[in-house]
Order: structure tokens, then sequence, then C-alpha cells
């Protein structure tokens, strides 16, 4: 379920769970870009952020080359942090719910203070803040998906299940101007990660994030890589730098990428990916640069996930923004990428919108369901088999 429960560190503290990532250009004001974490899964009304824990957009200017060896995307040395901490709740003055409050630092120095559940958000010199409960834009049937996994096939039935239905999240939306937040030499397309790290002068990752279903999906352990039979490596994928995984424990990740990439080729029962003599997959490494790749200066598109990264692998020049919008079917385009390289028919789980629709103005997700579903029991494939 994206990055919903991917570890057992998120699944003990839903708070720091980090959820989804999302950016994309502003449909409406041009040279703005928008980015959104969603943190605790199933949340309902009373859910608080960490005040233990700082959440951190983080990007760095990349260069998209064609003919690179390994991964298409050359990063800048610059990183620029946009990191939101949060209070505890605050006594009310009326009674009610306690209220919470939330600082975000942006790459300049300046500090925007906003008030949780404001749809108002704070504003500073260029960039608008907003952080609260909204309905979780996330959409997949999982329960397919992992069927698909245990039984080995393509399990999705043409009307799917949404099992983000009704569901919220917490979410922190921050959209900024980047001429003036990131000056004018850092360009205009950008990686873009996210992560939750402990507070204080020391911080210690706790969840590293980029693109959608990375650790629940292609690094899931599926009875097909012999070299890690026992080890979670979602929770090691976790503490890794986002924009690339340091070399302790890179053979492992490569491992995995490489049986499961071929394991998903097969689910058509075709060859749609011709691996190395050493059994590396094509998109190893390119999954391995493990963020969201954006370029500011196109306009917004609702379904242009993975553009970029395709357009690369296809040898041509991109057509839109890349990133990932709100509205994105992303699961649809991951799974018709691994299962036959978008050379067949559109691989769907049968499940194309969210609860409700985001909307193309600030803060974009759509209002929380007040009364929310029992939390969800997301199954695995390994306990399915």
């Amino acid at each position: 379920m994206s990055d919903h429960f991917s570890g057992m560190r998120a699944e003990a503290d839903p708070a720091i769970d980090l959820a989804d990532l999302y950016a994309f250009p502003s449909p409406s004001r041009t040279g703005r870009l928008v980015l959104v974490m969603d943190v605790f899964p199933t949340a309902r009304p009373g859910a608080l952020f960490s005040d233990a824990a700082s959440y951190r957009f983080l990007l760095r200017p990349v260069a998209v080359t064609v003919d690179h060896p390994g991964s298409p995307f050359e990063l800048g040395a610059d990183e620029y942090a946009f990191t939101c901490t949060f209070s505890g709740p605050v006594e009310s003055d009326t009674g009610g719910e306690l209220p919470q409050w939330g600082t975000c630092v942006v790459p300049e120095g300046e500090s925007v203070a906003f008030r949780v559940d404001d749809e108002r958000g704070g504003e500073g010199q260029g960039v608008r803040v907003y952080a609260g409960l909204r309905m979780d834009p996330f959409f997949m049937d999982v329960g397919k998906e992992v069927a698909t996994r245990a039984e080995r096939r393509l399990a999705f039935l043409p009307r799917g299940t949404n099992t983000a239905q009704d569901l919220d999240v917490l979410s922190i939306v921050v959209e900024f101007d980047v001429a003036s937040q990131l000056g004018p030499a850092s360009g205009m397309v950008f990686a873009v990660a996210a992560e939750t790290v402990t507070a204080g002068a020391y911080p210690l990752r706790l969840e590293r994030l980029g693109r959608p279903e990375v650790k629940n999906v292609l690094l899931s352990e599926n009875g097909v890589d012999t070299a890690n039979t026992v080890v979670d490596l979602r929770d090691l994928y976790n503490e890794e730098d986002p924009f690339g995984p340091g070399p302790r424990h890179l053979a492992a990740y490569r491992s995995r990428l490489n049986a499961n990439l071929a394991f998903f080729d097969g689910l058509d029962d075709k060859t749609d990916w011709q691996t190395g003599p050493d059994g590396t997959h094509p998109l190893t490494d390119l999954l391995l640069a493990d963020f969201l790749v954006v370029d500011v200066a196109r306009p917004y598109a609702e379904d242009s996930y993975f553009e970029i990264e395709r357009a690369v692998l296809e040898g041509r020049p991109y057509a839109s923004c890349g990133g990932r919008s709100l509205n994105d079917d992303v699961i649809d385009t991951l799974y018709t990428l691994i299962v036959n390289a978008f050379r067949g028919p559109r691989v769907s789980d049968g499940v194309d919108r969210a609860t409700a629709p985001a909307a193309r103005e600030f803060p974009y997700l759509a209002p929380p369901n007040l009364d929310p579903p029992a939390p969800v029991s997301v199954p695995t494939a390994s306990a399915s088999r």
C-alpha cells in the first residue's frame, strides 16, 4: 500500500510512518513547486504529528543523462531541505480538541509557523505551508496486488476494491516559488525525497521515501530471492540516504530487485526485460535512484508519474513534468512497467480514482472523513503462501 506500514519501525509508531510523497508544478502558478508528504496511515480525528521527530522534504538539482551508464540521473551537490517540526498538543481555550502548532524551516532559513488543520496554513516569503488531517489520496486494490504475488499470476479484477477507501492520513503540504527559495542557479529539474528523523542535534533517520511501492512491492519477499530469505529489507532500506543507498547493504537490495523484477516480468508468461549475464535487471539501477524527478518548467500534468524515467528508457526526450500528482494512477503505471515494459496492454488493478479527487488549489488534498472505517489490516504475500 504505497509506503504505508513499510517496516516494523513504521508500524510501531504511525506518526513517523511515511505513507506517500508527491511533487508537481503548481497547476495555476508558474515557477512554483508543490510538495506533499502523507504520514500516519489510517489516522483518525485527533491524530497528532510527533513532537519528537522532524519531517523533511529534500531536493537536489538533477541532470537527466540518456547515455549515462547505470542511473540516468546526475545529482547536483547542493541539497535543499524544508524541515517541519511540531509542538505537543496545546491546551484548548474552548475545551475542545487539543490544537497543535508547527514550524517549517525553509532553505533560506526563514521559519514559517502554522496551526495544524488550519486550511489557510502559514505563509512566508514565496512559500506556503499546511499540515493536518486529510483524506488519503492513495488508491489501490491491495488484496489483489498481494494475491498477484502470492499466486504468481495477475489476479487483478476489472473492477477492484480501493483498500484506502474513506481512510485519512496526516498531510504536510509545502508550495514555494523555486527561484526565490532555491535561487536561479538551482535550475528547474529536481530529485525529490522525504524522510522522518529524530528531533535534536544528532538526528537519526527513521524512514525515507522516494517512489511509491519500492519497499512494499519491489523489495518485498516473494520467495524468489535465494540470497535473502530471512531479513525484511525494508527497515534497513529506511535507514539509507534518500538519494542513494550506501555500500553496506547495496548487494542485498540489488539481489532482491533483480529477483523480484524477473518474477514480475514473467507474470504475463513472456519476457519483456532482458537481464544481463550476471542476472542484473535493466531496471535495477534506475529504481535504486529512488526519488521523484520533476521538471518545474513543464506544465502541471495529472498523469505524468515515471514519464521522465520512461523517456530515458526509450531513448527519447521527455514530454511532461514527471514527478507525481495526487490523482495519478501510479499502481497501473508501475505494474505495466514491470510486467510488460509498456509493450503490452496497461496492467490495471481495477481502481482508477481515490475516494475523493484532489483539488487544484492549496491545500490540494480532499477534506478528511470525520468518521473513517476501522484501521485496515494489510496482508502480505509471504503470509498468503
